[in-house]
């Protein structure tokens, strides 16, 4: 037995036309399925009246329902710790492999400026660019070395004197 239903496009006709129009509807399948024997079947509306029915609380299922309110806001809480935990490992762990890349880039940047200085301080090299500069070897008494004792005859430009150990 099929029962009427409504949609939200159907209210514009009333009840008693809908359940007509099923009960045509139900008749004519039913014709089809046994051999052109009918068999009607009427739906009747029923309407019930139940303005009259006042609710009473019920303190038990009012502390059940706080309990169950209570167990589902900590539940919650808990699964939104456990998240908040999870996603700031995963943004560490995304953190540390990209301080890993820059450290791997900046030792590869490193060895290529060690290779760069060794290139350009090779003694080779720059004797090669001192000659295309026209420059030469000094000749002998060009170079001055320093002593470890300063000349008390030349003039300085600076000095640093220790002061002297006083007698006691």
């Amino acid at each position: 037995m099929a029962a009427c239903a409504t949609t939200y496009f159907e209210t514009g006709r009333g009840w008693g036309a809908r359940i007509a129009e099923r009960n045509a509807e139900l008749m004519a399948q039913q014709a089809q399925r046994r051999r052109r024997v009918r068999t009607p079947e009427f739906f009747v509306a029923r309407h019930f009246d139940n303005t009259r029915l006042v609710k009473t609380s019920d303190p038990a299922r009012v502390r059940e329902m706080r309990v169950f309110c209570a167990a589902v806001a900590v539940l919650f809480s808990l699964i939104m710790i456990y998240g908040l935990q999870h996603f700031s490992a995963i943004e560490g762990s995304y953190r540390v492999e990209s301080e890993k890349q820059t450290l791997e880039q900046l030792r590869e940047e490193n060895r290529q400026l060690h290779l760069s200085e060794a290139e350009l301080t090779q003694p080779g090299r720059i004797d090669q660019m001192a000659r295309q500069l026209g420059l030469a070897q000094p000749q002998p008494g060009q170079v001055v070395y320093p002593s470890s004792r300063p000349d008390s005859g030349a003039p300085a430009l600076a000095q640093v004197a220790s002061p002297a150990p006083a007698a006691q």
